[in-house]
């Protein structure tokens, strides 16, 4: 999920209301939270702020035509949605922010409870955060500006970032244009080693985009030297994880080691080159890719979700999955309207994911699921708006892998594709691409810790010594990943998520049960134990209160050894 805090319009979405009022499946919990009489003015210009600003971000994506149930609801392909252009959405966003920055700051901590206070201090990040004109998920600037020394840290990530967008979709391999995403999913495919590595150098031109010759003052160094001393003023992603956790900063480098180590003695000793790692641990695509055509995406995705209690297709979820020019180069998921409370009727969260999928396969379905959990978590939120979040990014990315890892158990392989691969076989798929995250998060911490090091060194000793992958210290392979030049140390919520996700995973079967191929009590028994309350508590007490203890890693320790266990 690419976070940035965006949602969409409090007016005109009648037709899709109307499908979606009845159908969604609301918590068991229809008002948490009463808005006292001070705030409730601040709160509702909260949410019509939050409401513009996903209104101009859904019209900057692209997604050509919005529809539900057959009916359409919206255009943005002409810059438009629900009756407003994107300049009428942005002079009610300015106009908004204007008056949230003026009322806010009239607001006293004295005249408030402690829940009240926390509503305030979370508006008044999230405005503070926010610019007079509301930002794009579509990408900003241009590649070849990331050659300019003279760039500040905020334009020359937004220049790395369009390097994404005009290198990673169209990487050219035997006289095609393919997708960064395809091409990871043909990497797991291709029988021939020298079809692998050639593909494996279509990424050229992108690592040479970020990295240059890999001197001190490529585009990348001079970012990550920025934003280094930016976290040190500031506080990074990595402080703000550990936080979630509930430890020091300085143990998430010894949890990370502590995963990887666990990988590296259940894998195996023999070396790989890196453009067969995916193709070693590939062998589950192998077996059931091809049962798994692009086209069946969304009725297996929305057939597990119907089983686990949500109805994705009745719920207010818009899906953007096809390949087009400009898109952006990355899937994410993001709020088109956030629920809120109107005339005594809650009024349903709109949700949208977007994604580019030109061929099937068990990856890219994982990465679907993936996404339409943070669907089914915004879905899940039933508070009021300044609570209306999904409370810290490890969190929320973690939550978002608690379904999507069932695709690699046997038992919802074999529930919904009719056939599944052999349970060591699942499990190596899965872990080897968690295991990568993992070395992506050590990486990324490490070259915030010393960003004067040579990121191609650093990404060799990681891999080398843990995954067991050939150096070449000669290719910034490491750089297919947009958040390690878009947002520094994003990369340890999906790494150092994996504990969370295991954990959260343990305590449902152990106070629920067994869910990998569905229960249909476990939205609703996760919406109020879990995700409904938003962001009512700070994370760390939410987890612990769920987990009925801090969190661990001792379940992710545990469920990667399963792999050795299995293979016997």
């Amino acid at each position: 999920m690419k976070t940035r805090r965006n949602v969409c319009s409090a007016s005109a979405l009648s037709l899709l209301l109307a499908s979606i009022a009845v159908a969604q499946t609301a918590p068991l919990t229809p008002q948490r939270v009463a808005v006292p009489t001070l705030l409730t003015h601040i709160e509702d210009a909260y949410a019509d702020f939050n409401d513009a600003n996903g209104a101009v971000s859904l019209i900057d994506s692209g997604l050509p035509v919005v529809q539900s149930g057959g009916e359409v609801v919206g255009d943005t392909s002409v810059g438009s949605y629900a009756g407003k252009d994107r300049e009428a959405w942005q002079r009610i966003y300015a106009a908004k922010r204007s008056e949230l920055l003026r009322e806010l700051a009239k607001v006293s901590a004295r005249d408030l409870s402690a829940q009240d206070a926390r509503a305030v201090e979370l508006m008044r990040a999230v405005v503070a955060e926010s610019q007079a004109s509301p930002d794009s998920l579509a990408p900003i600037g241009r590649c070849k500006d990331a050659q300019r020394h003279a760039l500040q840290l905020q334009k020359l990530q937004e220049a790395l970032y369009a390097c994404f967008a005009e290198h990673a979709n169209n990487l050219q391999f035997e006289k095609s244009a393919v997708t960064r995403v395809a091409a990871f999913d043909l990497l797991t495919r291709m029988e021939e080693p020298e079809r692998r590595k050639s593909l494996f150098m279509a990424f050229v031109p992108l690592w040479q985009s970020l990295n240059t010759d890999g001197s001190g003052t490529s585009p990348y160094r001079r970012m990550i030297r920025m934003a280094a001393a930016e976290g040190r003023k500031k506080g990074s992603p990595i402080d703000a994880a550990a936080r979630t956790i509930g430890v020091p900063s300085a143990q998430i480098e010894r949890w990370l080691e502590q995963v990887l180590d666990t990988w590296r003695e259940v894998s195996g000793s023999s070396m790989v080159e890196p453009w067969d790692y995916r193709f070693q641990g590939g062998a589950a695509e192998r077996e059931l890719g091809e049962s798994i055509p692009r086209e069946a995406f969304q009725s297996l995705n929305q057939r597990y979700y119907a089983d686990l209690g949500i109805n994705l297709a009745q719920s207010g979820v818009l899906y953007d999955l096809d390949p087009r020019s400009g898109k952006a180069p990355l899937a994410y998921t993001d709020y088109v309207r956030r629920g809120r409370t109107v005339n005594s009727q809650w009024q349903p969260t709109v949700v949208r994911v977007s994604a580019s999928y030109d061929r099937g396969g068990l990856g890219s379905l994982n990465e679907l699921v993936h996404e339409s959990g943070h669907a089914v978590h915004m879905l899940a939120l039933h508070t009021r708006p300044a609570f209306m979040d999904l409370g810290d990014p490890i969190f929320f990315e973690a939550f978002a892998d608690v379904p999507s890892w069932s695709v690699y158990e046997p038992a919802w392989q074999q529930k919904y594709l009719g056939r599944s691969a052999a349970e060591s076989v699942s499990l190596r798929a899965l872990y080897s691409a968690v295991m990568l995250d993992v070395a992506w998060a050590l990486f990324d911490l490490r070259m915030l810790q010393d960003p004067q090091r040579d990121p191609n060194v650093v990404w060799t000793e990681i891999t080398s010594r843990y995954l067991h992958i050939v150096p070449h210290p000669e290719l910034a392979w490491w750089a297919v990943r947009v958040q390690l030049v878009d947002t520094p140390g994003y990369m340890v919520n999906y790494g150092l998520g994996a504990v969370i996700t295991a954990d959260i995973r343990q305590r449902i079967r152990e106070q629920l049960g067994a869910f990998d191929s569905g229960d249909a009590r476990w939205y609703g028994w996760l919406s109020q134990r879990l995700l409904a309350s938003g962001e009512e508590q700070p994370t760390v007490q939410l987890l612990q209160q769920f987990l009925g203890r801090p969190v661990s890693p001792r379940a992710l320790l545990n469920e990667i050894g399963r792999i050795k266990g299995a293979s016997h």
